[in-house]
């Protein structure tokens, strides 16, 4: 069983930048396609982007592209989420999720199987 640990969030003004990381355990993250996704308060979880195996392909929303970038370290376990330009409507709580089934990235998160608790963004204006 694979467990994701997000961290990183935190309090940021409209145009600042902030990191999350996904630690990963219990698995090789080498093994897993892995996403991102939020959800805002009052709000259906929503697609950020992707990352395939090996981080070749990436996929994001497009509310985000351009502002952010995913990228993945297998040799640390961990996925990241560089945020930049931040927005007010970025804030939400910020998952990390896991796929070994497919072969490339996707946006529909009940492909995901794995899902960490969770950080929060908070982008002030």
């Amino acid at each position: 069983q694979v467990q994701l640990v997000e961290s990183g969030g935190g309090l940021v003004q409209a145009g600042g930048s902030l990191r999350l990381s996904c630690a990963v355990s219990g698995r090789t993250l080498s093994l897993y396609i892995m996403g991102w996704f939020r959800q805002a308060p009052g709000k259906e979880r929503e697609f950020v982007g992707a990352i395939s195996r090996g981080g070749g392909s990436t996929q994001y929303a497009g509310s985000v592209l351009g502002r952010f970038t995913i990228s993945r370290d297998d040799a640390k376990n961990t996925v990241y989420l560089q945020m930049n330009s931040l927005k007010p409507e970025d804030t939400a709580v910020y998952y990390c999720a896991a796929d070994r089934l497919r072969t490339t990235p996707t946006m529909r998160n009940n492909n995901y199987n794995s899902w960490g608790q969770g950080t929060q963004v908070t982008v002030s204006s």
